[in-house]
């Protein structure tokens, strides 16, 4: 059953066109198609630095913080990955490079692991741990 976002619902576009519409977005406003009506036909979001923009219904879609923590894990676990093979690039390539990309790869596992408490694992990054409902790893 389809049911239109409120004030004060979380979130996303879609497709962003700019790093603005990246972000996690609050409904302040929606505009429906007709006065008498539940079917919205645009909404319009306050991003976290005050920007406002309207968007048509289709365009956006309904997130909260924990599919915000679900992208944000898989975004860096993806980062993870692609470090890891430049890592290994960058070893044959220039010591210097091999050295400031291991650099990097240390601090994206250090940070995961301080503020989102993931653990990503260089030798094989794209398994991340599996959580239990109490948010421990298993």
């Amino acid at each position: 059953m389809y049911r239109s976002m409120e004030y004060g619902d979380t979130a996303r576009v879609i497709k962003p066109s700019d790093p603005v519409e990246y972000r996690l977005g609050t409904v302040t406003d929606v505009r429906y198609s007709t006065p008498h009506t539940t079917h919205a036909r645009r909404y319009t979001l306050r991003f976290p630095n005050g920007i406002e923009r309207s968007y048509p219904a289709a365009t956006v879609k309904r997130v909260t913080r924990a599919d915000d923590r679900a992208a944000m894990e898989a975004a860096l676990t993806a980062a993870c990955v692609a470090l890891r093979f430049a890592c290994r690039i960058a070893h044959d390539y220039d010591a210097d490079l091999s050295a400031g990309t291991a650099s990097l790869l240390r601090r994206l596992v250090d940070l995961t692991r301080l503020r989102l408490g993931l653990t990503l694992d260089p030798a094989n990054p794209a398994w991340p741990p599996t959580r239990d409902q109490n948010g421990g790893d298993q």
